[in-house]
């Protein structure tokens, strides 16, 4: 009999609710958001006292008198202290009760406030477009320019500029292209992100992590790690898709948002950034496929796309052909599954194949492997004669088999990527020699905040022999670009540790252990507790 793992019913304590299967096309609903508000199976938020100084019509409509607050805005405040939009707010609960529908009327949520929070949700350091325009110089007119890009919004007149193509250098020695926007696109983009997110949260799946509202990498890590301690796992299945932003089929993309969005004034923009291009030295380069990594609406294309391509078909497989205990994470396109079974493991790697074949996609051949993992995996290593079980990366941490200190029992261990280390060492190293002659108070102060957020992604339980090396070099390198200030150095060990003490951070755990933190999410209902 098929068990449900825990992915399925604890993490929807998050406030994720679950899609119940893949949408059929041509069975979907439609709803206009102009008749929600008639709509008795859609709850909307109560409308605002039209009488000015009259009293209102609460004690009609069954509710107290508004004490003089009648001016005040009819939206609730949330534990965040941020002000909701009631119009989101309906969305939002549309969607998470009708499954199917369809929405007509979107792109008037795009208002001036919410430009206005896009704009200011961006950062203030980007570098800019091809038009050249900051962020900063934006907001000297700010206020004119926005109500005119929302004016060419709404009037059909806003063209979407080519981005500029930036190279960056990969951990592996490859490159990424990156795609530099102007500030307005992304400040429209930012919008119409935050209005497709009211409506996609309530589908997307809860082992999907990567850049949704309320989660980041270390729910993700924590959820793999309980999953391998707590559920029978003994394959694990580390799949990575090769180029996924790059060969994202732009047919594919419309076509799965067109299963819950039917304004085709959104859809028109989505295929403006996917088709607008990129500059090039050449010139102008339109693309024919792939989202550009740096557009802000590409993680949320992304993960739809994924959702009807990866998600819903790995919830079906695992409900209807898996014969043991299958766990799955995902985090944007790194995916690692858990098995029970081989035979599970091999058979859903060969229906992975295929089915991303069917939308132009394909696992890594080099990236991708199938491992012995789980609390019996040095036991059937040592019997195989093949040594320590090996071990997979996930989100900057490489994950391996081993045991309690105390009781002697299995243990998932966690350490920080030896070669993403070396590489921000170098990083550290290189940036010290160019600060040679800056003052010291300056570079230790710089230094400082390289350390903390070093500490902030990587402290974590049991990866303090990574933490204790990576401050050890960071120590030798600072010493030694200290005494290459001047041939005669006088900076000795006993004055270095004084200056190390002042600027240095000390090494302390920034994270819970992941259990721990897991359950107290999930509100102590998790079924493997």
């Amino acid at each position: 009999m098929h068990v449900e793992t825990f992915f399925d019913r604890n993490l929807g304590d998050l406030g994720i609710a679950r899609a119940s299967g893949p949408v059929e096309q041509g069975a979907s609903h439609t709803l206009n958001m102009n008749d929600i508000e008639k709509s008795d199976s859609v709850v909307v938020p109560l409308k605002r006292a039209n009488k000015g100084d009259k009293p209102p019509a609460e004690p009609v409509e069954e509710r107290t008198l508004a004490k003089g607050n009648t001016h005040q805005t009819t939206t609730t405040r949330t534990q965040r202290r941020d002000s909701v939009s009631s119009g989101l707010a309906g969305v939002r609960k549309a969607a998470r009760m009708h499954k199917r529908m369809r929405f007509t009327a979107l792109l008037h949520h795009v208002t001036v406030d919410q430009l206005r929070e896009s704009y200011n949700g961006l950062k203030r350091q980007a570098a800019p477009g091809i038009d050249g325009i900051t962020w900063a110089e934006y907001g000297k007119d700010g206020e004119q320019r926005l109500r005119s890009l929302h004016q060419r919004i709404h009037q059909g007149s806003y063209r979407a500029k080519p981005a500029r193509r930036v190279f960056i250098p990969k951990a592996d020695g490859s490159q990424r292209a990156l795609s530099i926007w102007c500030l307005e696109d992304k400040i429209v983009q930012q919008a119409l992100t935050t209005v497709l997110n009211a409506i996609y949260e309530t589908d997307f799946l809860g082992f999907s992590y990567g850049f949704r509202q309320g989660r980041g990498q270390h729910d993700a890590l924590d959820a793999l790690s309980v999953g391998l301690s707590r559920r029978k796992v003994n394959w694990v299945l580390d799949a990575d898709i090769q180029s996924f932003f790059d060969r994202m089929d732009h047919d594919w993309i419309l076509k799965f948002l067109k299963h819950r969005i039917g304004d085709k004034r959104v859809l028109r923009l989505v295929r403006k950034w996917l088709t607008v291009g990129v500059m090039m030295d050449a010139g102008r380069e339109r693309l024919d496929r792939g989202a550009p990594q740096g557009a802000v609406i590409s993680p949320l294309l992304a993960n739809i796309y994924l959702h009807y391509v990866l998600d819903l078909w790995a919830q079906q497989w695992r409900g209807r052909t898996a014969t043991g205990d299958v766990i799955v994470v995902r985090y944007a396109d790194d995916i690692v599954l858990g098995f029970q079974h081989d035979a599970d493991a091999r058979g859903f790697q060969r229906g992975l194949q295929e089915r991303l074949a069917k939308f132009g996609l394909n696992l890594h051949p080099q990236k991708t492997q199938l491992i012995r993992f789980g609390r019996f995996a040095r036991r059937d290593c040592r019997a195989n004669g093949e040594g320590k079980p090996p071990t997979f990366d996930f989100l900057g941490f490489t994950y391996y088999c081993t045991v309690a200190r105390v009781n002697r029992r299995f243990m998932v261990g966690r350490k920080s990527i030896k070669k993403r280390m070396r590489s921000q060492l170098l990083e550290i190293k290189q940036a010290l020699r160019k600060r040679l002659h800056h003052s010291v108070g300056d570079t230790g102060a710089w230094l400082q905040r390289v350390l903390r957020g070093h500490l902030n992604y990587y402290a974590v339980p049991g990866n303090q022999p990574s933490l204790s090396y990576f401050f050890i070099r960071v120590k030798r390198y600072w010493l030694r670009a200290l005494r290459r200030r001047s041939q005669r150095h006088r900076m000795t060990w006993v004055r270095f540790g004084e200056l190390w003490r002042r600027f240095a951070p000390d090494i302390v755990l920034s994270h819970d252990y992941p259990a721990r933190r897991f359950d107290a999410k999930t509100r102590g209902r998790s079924p493997v507790r």
